[in-house]
């Protein structure tokens, strides 16, 4: 039996038999409640009109994505892929029914087995014990003891003792456990996190972005891990997602790259062969999704990708994106790789994600209309023509309903590539996630927390269609807008050095990026932050335009309460943000959060009453908080308050003004308990009436004879739990033990933190 005292080493040890919810040991934010919103992500209608090709299609890309999504497990935390092997195989030995009664004779009470299944899902639909949206550590809401004893009895550990013993010692610890440093994704002292070794600080991470730099190397597809050779030098490896490791042969692009360099006294080894077998099966996969292309656009994204993820290659990623953009207006849309960089703590590097979604023509056909007006509404933003792209690059611009979206959670839409020179050059697609958005915003009266009760009403009936009026404009114009001064290796600029004025100064720009330079690379911890809030102003700034609003069919005085409840939703999520800030670090653990805390701030500092924010006492005798937004004012005091902040970001972000940027948008980020707002204390208030995040449950896809069928599951924990333990019919078990061997042959490298 293998042994893994670093795992021991790493976590506090909880008392077992400790009653949880009796000692009031766990705070209401690292647990998920039992009531968790769960619901099904409907795509059957939308799957039933696909012909006999583009379900195979769909379904071969689908299989890629799930493969693929199990390295999120690995990006996580060292105890994920044990949790997640744990679970699987308790759930495929007895479904969530069948280990209920089985709970309820080994004495846990009804809560806590519900407590138990809702942790599952948990773990299931974040790929890890770390939320997607918040990245806090989540801990099962039942006693460490009681569930050993159902493990203990559990059909799979009488079949095989030793294997299920094993994975308790190697995770049931860090399972539990609330250490500070494990309560959030960051490095070394400031949480955990499975993309460096856990000896790695903020210092290592910016030395290694300069490193990589200097040889022109992404580090989307990388983890970085450092160690001392034998004459105590500092080595880093920068390891590349691949499935050759780095005695295969080579391509010309990589061959370069492939090898040991000295930099700045340190020497960097770059190898490849992370998430091998994974990998193989996302590739595997794409082979035979290519029989099933609709056109040849789709045949090289699919070929690029292939050769991306075999050999670890960024550069053939973005050819395989280049493909994607010009494949126009596809019936199966989708999109696969190391594509997001929110949880990376420095910003950087991608988590494995990966969609298979169908066009929904209705609402595509509005987001078509806002394409054809994108030109117009650009020159309405409030930065000089130089600072916006050369030629707008009129992109795809769907509504879809999702039939996959593998990785650690789902958006309501997205704007890619993020790959900055084919964004400002080639172009990009976005995408409205139509049946994520149906579900993920539906609210209750009774749960609307914050918010004066005469406008509560208006609020439900207005959010979904101001939140599709706000992600359509946030994703095209927001993050679509904008021009990075660049200038390449060879010397040119894609401006003139000597006209471009910068309007917050009158003088010519002093600062642009220089080759090799990107912006996440240069604004690094806040790029992803800073760059949703400025895409969230674009989207307050032009839903005013009512020629905006007549695009999605509204009007009069329906218009009016549409751009009302869009500003009100941005204000309250403000305020809501304050649950992803992290007082002992001062850190913040949503990029999206973050960014909406930061527009409430210069929505209150605008002053003349356009918001306020008060601390007030609820119902029930607890602190409760009441914001509102005068209506009257958002177009004389708001709009010139976001016109003034949008230019100062945009001008910043332009110039590579990294010192000026992270002066502004960390000044607004602060969270103090200083009056009138008193946010410290607003957060107390904020975590007592948090409302958890929804669960999607998903479909699978099966294979039946030369066609294709849907198989979709109840909306409820042991619907969601059901997916997943039918989702990899073929080879559970091999996942399973290349999971454990792949945490295996990393593990010495979190076996202490310091």
């Amino acid at each position: 039996m293998l042994k893994h005292d670093w795992l021991q080493r790493a976590s506090v040890s909880l008392a077992e038999g400790t009653d949880w919810l009796a000692s009031k040991m766990v705070d209401s934010q690292y647990v998920l409640p039992n009531d968790v919103g769960l619901a099904l992500l409907d795509c059957s209608e939308a799957f039933r009109l696909l012909l006999r090709g583009e379900r195979l299609y769909a379904h071969y890309l689908s299989r890629a994505c799930w493969y693929g999504g199990l390295i999120v497990l690995l990006q996580t935390s060292p105890e994920a892929p044990a949790i997640y092997v744990l679970l699987s195989r308790l759930f495929r030995a007895q479904d969530p029914d069948q280990l209920g009664e089985l709970a309820r004779s080994a004495g846990l009470t009804d809560l806590e087995y519900q407590a138990f299944l809702v942790y599952a899902a948990g773990i299931f639909s974040n790929m890890g014990n770390y939320k997607s949206f918040g990245d806090t550590k989540f801990v099962p809401n039942l006693p460490k003891d009681k569930l050993r004893q159902l493990i203990w009895q559990s059909q799979a550990f009488q079949e095989r003792p030793e294997e299920m013993e094993s994975l308790w010692d190697r995770c049931g610890e860090l399972m539990f456990s609330l250490d500070p440093q494990q309560r959030q994704l960051g490095l070394r002292e400031k949480g955990t996190t499975t993309y460096f070794s856990g000896n790695c600080c903020l210092e290592d991470a910016q030395l290694a972005q300069k490193f990589l730099d200097s040889q022109n190397i992404s580090a989307y597809n990388t983890r970085l891990f450092k160690e001392k050779d034998k004459a105590g030098q500092t080595c880093y490896e920068v390891r590349l997602a691949s499935v050759l490791g780095t005695d295969a042969p080579v391509d010309h692009e990589l061959a370069p790259k492939l090898r040991c360099f000295e930099f700045e006294g340190c020497t960097f080894r770059v190898t490849r062969g992370d998430y091998a077998p994974l990998l193989e099966r996302v590739v595997e996969n794409l082979q035979r999704t290519k029989a099933h292309a609709a056109n040849t656009n789709q045949e090289h994204m699919l070929e690029h990708y292939i050769r991306s993820f075999t050999q670890g290659s960024i550069a053939a990623h973005k050819e395989g994106s280049r493909s994607w953009i010009r494949d126009k207006g596809p019936i199966v849309e989708s999109y696969i790789g190391f594509i997001e960089s929110y949880r990376d703590p420095y910003g950087s590097r991608g988590e494995f994600e990966g969609f298979v979604a169908v066009v929904n023509k209705a609402m595509s056909a509005k987001f078509a209309r806002l394409v054809e007006s994108a030109e117009q509404l650009l020159l309405e933003l409030p930065w000089p023509r130089a600072f916006e792209k050369d030629t707008f690059l009129t992109p795809d611009f769907t509504s879809l309903d999702v039939l996959t979206f593998a990785g650690s959670g789902i958006p309501a839409g997205i704007n890619i590539p993020n790959y900055d020179d084919i964004r400002q050059t080639e172009g990009f697609k976005n995408v409205s996630l139509g049946n994520v958005l149906s579900v993920a915003y539906a609210t209750q009266k009774d749960k609307l927390t914050f918010l004066a009760e005469e406008d509560k009403d208006l609020y439900i009936k207005w959010k979904g269609p101001s939140f599709e009026v706000q992600v359509g404009l946030h994703e095209l114009l927001g993050h679509g807008s904008g021009k990075l001064f660049v200038q390449e290796e060879k010397g040119t600029c894609n401006f003139d050095r000597e006209a471009v004025i910068n309007p917050e100064t009158g003088e010519l720009i002093q600062s642009w990026y220089r080759g090799g330079e990107t912006w996440d690379s240069k604004f690094s911890t806040i790029a992803s932050s800073y760059e949703e809030c400025r895409a969230e102003c674009v989207g307050l700034y032009l839903c005013l335009n009512k020629d905006v609003l007549r695009i999605f069919e509204l009007e009069g005085e329906d218009a009016e309460d549409v751009i009302y409840i869009n500003w009100l939703n941005m204000v309250r999520a403000g305020l809501l943000g304050l649950e992803f800030y992290t007082p002992e670090t001062g850190t913040w653990r949503q990029a999206h959060m973050q960014a909406r805390f930061v527009i409430l701030r210069v929505l209150l500092e605008a002053g003349e009453g356009l918001v306020s924010l008060q601390h007030t006492t609820g119902a029930d005798g607890k602190p409760d908080a009441l914001i509102t937004l005068n209506r009257n004012k958002i177009l004389p005091v708001g709009k010139p308050a976001i016109e003034r902040f949008l230019l100062r970001l945009q001008v910043l972000k332009s110039t590579a003004d990294v010192a000026g940027g992270r002066a502004l948008y960390e000044g607004f980020s602060a969270v103090t308990d200083e009056g009138p707002e008193r946010f410290l204390s607003l957060r107390d208030t904020v975590l007592l009436r948090k409302e958890a995040r929804k669960m999607f449950v998903q479909a699978n896809t099966r294979l039946e004879g030369e066609d294709v069928t849907l198989v979709q599951y109840e909306g409820t924990a042991a619907g969601l739990i059901r997916s997943f333990s039918e989702r990899f019919p073929e080879d559970t078990e091999l996942l399973e033990r290349h999971l454990l061997e792949l945490s295996d042959s990393d593990a010495h490298f979190w076996a202490s933190q310091g």
